[in-house]
């Protein structure tokens, strides 16, 4: 059993600051996968890699992952909203930049943060909450402005697809503090998200994608690979570890570096603008997004 520590050590803040990398290369390489395999059938293939590597990664430990009673009901809720916010989410790569993507996903602690203040009675707003979410509202916006600068209004379908995901990001997170959190380990929540989404998202594909891949190169193929093993699996695993070690407020202060890092790589790997008004939206989400995470003294 894990001792939970009071502060955040070296060890801790190095690990978050690694995966707040690992995320915001996650958008980076959807977009360039959505160059050979199109973005329903992408997120299948990364859910259903992923939650085959959480089962193998469960019975090895002796891990029960299925519930037997209504409990996995809500399983399936929440593996439907996980499913529904990965297709919005490469949906909306397909049309937009990885740069905005990652500035309009990591919305959802805001979300989360106006949502709590309704749903769970000990994390009411704040007045330091207030001023976060005012300052992300005017990122977003200056955000959806600098998509009125590109040739294609297709661009900003894309920023409201990727601004969406970052709703059902944070509607799953709440869904997982008010109802399930003291019901199941967070193996199950992972493997739940990733089982039932594996299913939705391989229908949708079916339905909607007649040809789902176009080219498997290289770069397509190491991109897949990345987002199933090593985003949706390790990196997932390696978060729910440091919440059941270290105080879960001061861990989640460090996820605004993500949006930092998804413009930085989406610049230099996929030579994205770096427009005033990106890097204005995306100091503004990251600042808000900072404040309301941050925890209280």
């Amino acid at each position: 059993m894990q001792t939970l520590k009071r502060a955040l050590d070296g060890r801790a803040i190095a690990i978050v600051l690694s995966l707040c990398f690992l995320w915001g290369l996650s958008q980076v390489s959807i977009r360039a996968a959505n160059r050979g395999v199109s973005p329903l059938f992408q997120a299948a293939i990364r859910s259903i890699v992923a939650c085959t590597l959480v089962a193998f990664w469960a019975r090895l430990r002796g891990m029960p992952l299925v519930h037997r009673d209504r409990t996995l009901l809500h399983g399936l809720a929440i593996g439907l909203l996980f499913g529904t916010e990965f297709a919005f989410v490469y949906l909306g790569l397909n049309y937009t930049t990885a740069s905005h993507a990652v500035i309009l996903l990591y919305t959802a602690p805001l979300f989360v943060a106006v949502g709590a203040h309704w749903l769970l009675p000990a994390e009411p707003i704040t007045t330091r909450k207030v001023v976060g979410l005012v300052l992300a509202f005017v990122g977003v916006v200056a955000t959806f402005w600098d998509s009125l600068g590109y040739s294609t209004r297709l661009q900003l379908l894309g920023d409201c697809l990727s601004l969406t995901g970052g709703f059902l990001w944070a509607a799953t997170s709440l869904y997982l503090k008010r109802v399930v959190q003291t019901s199941m380990t967070p193996s199950q929540m992972l493997f739940y998200q990733l089982g039932f989404s594996a299913l939705q998202l391989s229908l949708m594909s079916f339905f909607l994608e007649p040809h789902p891949i176009s080219s498997l190169g290289p770069v397509v193929l190491a991109s897949m690979a990345y987002q199933g093993v090593i985003v949706a699996f390790a990196s997932y695993l390696v978060w729910f570890w440091l919440i059941q070690v270290y105080p879960v407020s001061n861990i989640s202060a460090f996820t605004f570096f993500t949006p930092i890092f998804g413009i930085f790589l989406g610049g230099v790997l996929l030579q994205e603008p770096f427009t005033a008004k990106l890097l204005v939206g995306g100091g503004l989400v990251t600042g808000g997004m900072a404040l309301v995470n941050w925890p209280e003294r």
